[in-house]
Formats: structure tokens, sequence, C-alpha cells
């Protein structure tokens, strides 16, 4: 199976089951902008970045982030739910983190390309904080479970996410 199912127990793919963390405010049907929530759906990966400054590339079709790469989550924001360039005037999330949560992160196709505004923003597969550490709403793996995870994608993978 080439898509990444998530379960209670993680998320499976290609016959493993993988330790995940999911959003502070669980699983949602009805996503909102700041609740927390990891919304369901047939989530397709859209993209890869990586930090070129602490990791060699993960995969061939992987982009560089750059210095003022970042993501906007403001609702009044034309771009909103799309990679910006700083500096930018509305509220946004830096890509470039002085963390390690985003040295390597998938897209996710979730209310993008035409972002409905208050509908969430920045669903990612990233790097989590320690294990089983909620996030806001992204879905983030160890690092070794994530450069595993790049390494084993399809381009018709997909992040299954259904309700509990």
């Amino acid at each position: 199976m080439t898509d990444l199912v998530l379960t209670k127990q993680g998320v499976r793919f290609r016959n493993r089951l993988i330790p995940c963390a999911i959003g502070r405010g669980g699983i949602s049907a009805d996503k909102r902008e700041g609740d927390g929530a990891t919304p369901v759906g047939r989530h397709r990966i859209t993209g890869l970045y990586y930090r070129p400054d602490r990791m060699r590339v993960p995969a061939p079709w992987a982009v560089p982030i750059r210095l003022g790469d970042l993501w906007s989550d403001d609702v009044n924001d034309p771009a909103y739910n799309h990679l910006v360039r700083g500096p930018h005037a509305f509220s946004h999330e830096t890509m470039r983190r002085a963390d390690p949560l985003y040295d390597m992160v998938l897209i996710t196709d979730w209310n993008w390309p035409l972002a409905i505004a208050g509908k969430g923003s920045a669903i990612f597969l990233h790097i989590w904080r320690k294990p089983h550490h909620t996030t806001e709403g992204c879905v983030a793996f160890s690092k070794p479970n994530l450069l595993w995870i790049i390494q084993h994608l399809t381009p018709q993978s997909r992040l299954i996410v259904t309700a509990p």
C-alpha cells in the first residue's frame, strides 16, 4: 500500500506501523484555522522542503528552504495557506525554524491550492518535538521515520485521516 493511513496506534505505511503525533485538537471533520486539529480527508503529498544547511537532500524532488520562506496562516491574506517570501505583512509561520521540526517537511493539499479562508492552513508531515507531543494539526514523526517515509513515497501516496 502506498498510502499513509492514520490509525490510533500510528501511521500504517508499507507494512509498517510508524509512531506519530497529531494535532492537540484531535481529528476533526470540520477543520478551522487555529483549532489545532488534524483534518479528516485523503490528503495528497504536494511537496517536500528541507534545510540544506542541516542535512543532505532527502529525495531528488526536495526543495531547499531558503531564508525568508514563510507560510501564510492569515485568513485575510490573498496568499493564505501558501508559501510566501518575507518580509510579509500578513501573519505567517517561518519555514526556516530555529528548532528541527521543519528540517524535512512534506506539504499536503489540505485547503490548497484554492484556499478557503478559515478552513485551516499548513497541514504538514514533519519531525516531532518529542515522542507523541501534539502538533498544531500536522502529523509528526521521529526524524529517522520521516526520512524512511520520504524515501518510500510514490507520486500517488496520500495521507488518509478518517473520523475517530
